[in-house]
């Protein structure tokens, strides 16, 4: 079976993981269910964390940005490298490595802009974005740098083309967990935790899937640990178990405009990120940290609870529910979230019953995605994300190694060889 890497930094922004897993072509044609082999998480250098934060922000100019694209390539790269190094693989053991990049923006669907220029009659594909309200979104980490630096074939940026065919392209998860559950007799319930949160219902057949972000994940509780105490998160929940939850603020947070909004819909920081969570800071200065974090955990296991039981229990008899990502590693969050399902009659359980590691299913996700889009299938779900058509998501970058009719390289002033993974990329700069 053919080794993949998959990499992966979410909207917490708390590192970028590296996944080596191997996958095949199953007999039905769709891939097989990835096996995990190894992980690592590296840092985000020091120099890189805040031009990602002023990114967020929109603070970066153009130049600034364009140079950030490729440090963030960089800083891929050396996770892969690092990843095959400790597996004790080359770049030619790989077949593909798969990631979307850093989120540095992303705007969902306007649904209902979309059905006005529909009925408009409008021809005008410009107008789309300008009038229709299609999503778009834009993400960091050049493929060409990671390509280059790792000498192994890269497919990234996985959303621009169902956005173009009007889906959401938020979440993803969708089509890992139909890759991995499609032989299941039932429908099966996901939900991933990272700074948003997102639910899927996977089923053999993709036209009764579901997938949408339920709200905030972690992105808030790390927004107020690092305002109030400078540490990056609250570990295991440990300062949420402390506090009380504040019912006022509870209540006003469960009023966000985002609950509106009915599935496919998707999150971003703009609604529950910085600006948001501050707002809460500012509102209430004289709550404890403690207080504060309790309150928005549970608004956390709230928003999940809220959709599992307004959109996907009433279509599907889920009696568990599968979760990963990094929110399943706070044990304070897990047992409100535990709680709360309990009472509708669903079991939560962490994915790594299933073969997948919680903290490197999203990593998995996007090996999953690389390795179809390489091979030319349709790796995005239309009853999902409400995309108009099925299609191969994701943009390939070749290997320098790989390149053909390559001639002698020139010398210029000594050797102009660029070396990658102990390989000659036949290219100069």
């Amino acid at each position: 079976m053919p080794y993949i890497v998959g990499l992966n930094s979410g909207s917490s922004f708390d590192g970028v993981d590296a996944v080596l897993c191997s996958i095949d072509i199953a007999e039905d044609g769709h891939p097989s269910k990835p096996k995990y082999i190894d992980a690592l998480t590296i840092d985000w250098p020091d120099a890189l964390q805040p031009l990602i934060l002023r990114a967020f922000n929109n603070e970066l100019t153009i130049f600034e940005m364009t140079r950030l694209n490729y440090a963030a390539g960089a800083v891929y790269a050396e996770a892969t490298n690092k990843i095959l190094a400790q597996a004790g693989l080359r770049a030619e053991d790989v077949d593909v490595v798969g990631y979307d990049g850093q989120t540095i923006y992303q705007e969902p669907p306007d649904r209902e802009a979309m059905n006005a220029f529909a009925a408009s009659g409008s021809t005008s594909l410009v107008d789309k974005w300008l009038k229709g309200g299609y999503p778009c979104g834009y993400f960091i980490v050049e493929s060409g740098v990671v390509a280059a630096l790792t000498n192994i074939t890269t497919v990234t940026q996985f959303r621009p083309t169902d956005h173009a065919l009007g889906g959401s392209a938020a979440p993803l998860m969708q089509y890992l967990d139909f890759v991995a559950f499609r032989n299941e007799e039932h429908s099966t319930a996901t939900l991933n935790i990272g700074g948003i949160a997102n639910l899927q219902l996977a089923d053999k057949d993709r036209s009764k899937m579901m997938a949408f972000d339920t709200g905030p994940g972690n992105v808030m509780l790390d927004h107020v640990v690092k305002a109030r105490t400078g540490r990056g998160y609250d570990k295991d929940g440990e300062l949420a178990a402390q506090g009380q939850v504040i019912s006022p603020l509870l209540d006003d947070l469960t009023q966000h405009p985002f609950f509106k909004r009915n599935p496919p819909r998707s999150a971003w920081r703009l609604d529950f990120g910085a600006a948001f969570a501050d707002d809460v800071l500012s509102r209430h200065a004289s709550s404890s940290t403690e207080d504060l974090l309790a309150t928005l955990t549970d608004f956390t296991a709230y928003s999940i609870e809220e959709s599992l039981t307004s959109f996907v229990l009433p279509r599907a008899d889920v009696k568990r529910l599968i979760a990963s990502g990094g929110g399943t590693r706070n044990a304070h969050l897990m047992s409100r979230l535990s709680t709360r399902l309990l009472k509708h009659g669903v079991k939560t359980v962490i994915s790594d019953e299933e073969g997948l590691p919680a903290p490197y299913k999203e990593a998995i996700k996007f090996a999953t995605l690389a390795f179809a889009a390489k091979n030319g299938l349709a790796n995005n779900i239309p009853a999902a994300g409400g995309a108009s058509s099925y299609a191969v998501l994701g943009k390939l970058t070749m290997a320098p190694r790989l390149a053909k009719n390559a001639g002698t390289l020139p010398v210029v002033g000594g050797t102009t060889d660029a070396v990658s993974n102990g390989h000659r990329t036949n290219g100069v700069c």
